[in-house]
């Protein structure tokens, strides 16, 4: 019980932090999209489904695969809906000041973005890089996104969370407000439920 107390009390002193991480980058190089539609797809895929293997290039030249995760790892995949956006910016440097969140659960955070490698490649670099793999689903254009049932009308992915577990089935699902940061602490709970 006591453990339990003083690990929602490190989250709960974390929760601020991480909504006020904010990249790096130059305003003027931050797109303004505006309000978008929260959502804007159809999940193909539900709690308890086998997750689609998928092989995607990284922006570190190596490839980005599911297989290499099973039996190893819970994977995290984060679906943000594009680069150089103001949300999307503040999300991934803000799983850096959280990866005791990932590390302490056994969990492998994936970065996944429906842009091409060298837009990924510049954004990530302008933040002052991630601890996590970021792969890119461009081509064929947001294949693995199309699978999954989040790739919006306009290309883009919606803004989604997905815990899969060590045998690749599918533990939870939060297709997020496109126009929002998910809760890392909806997210911690999640994963605790997997031990």
């Amino acid at each position: 019980m006591a453990a339990k107390l003083l690990s929602a009390l490190a989250l709960a002193l974390l929760l601020p932090v991480f909504a006020l991480a904010q990249g790096s980058i130059p305003q003027q190089l931050i797109w303004q999209p505006g309000a978008l539609k929260p959502t804007d797809s159809t999940l193909k895929v539900a709690v308890g489904d086998k997750a689609p293997d998928f092989d995607l290039p990284g922006i570190d030249g190596k490839r980005v695969r599911l297989s290499d995760y099973l039996g190893k790892k819970n994977v995290v995949l984060s679906f943000v809906p594009a680069a150089w956006t103001p949300v999307c910016s503040g999300q991934w440097p803000g799983y850096n000041l959280a990866r005791d969140v990932f590390d302490g659960r056994d969990a492998q955070l994936i970065g996944v973005s429906c842009d091409n490698l060298p837009s990924l490649n510049a954004w990530v670099v302008e933040m002052g890089g991630v601890w996590f793999p970021v792969a890119s689903d461009f081509w064929p254009h947001g294949g693995l996104a199309s699978k999954l049932g989040i790739l919006r009308p306009d290309g883009v992915s919606e803004r989604a969370l997905f815990v899969i577990d060590k045998k690749g089935i599918i533990r939870y699902i939060d297709v997020h407000d496109i126009n929002t940061r998910p809760d890392l602490g909806q997210l911690a709970k999640a994963l605790d439920a997997l031990k």
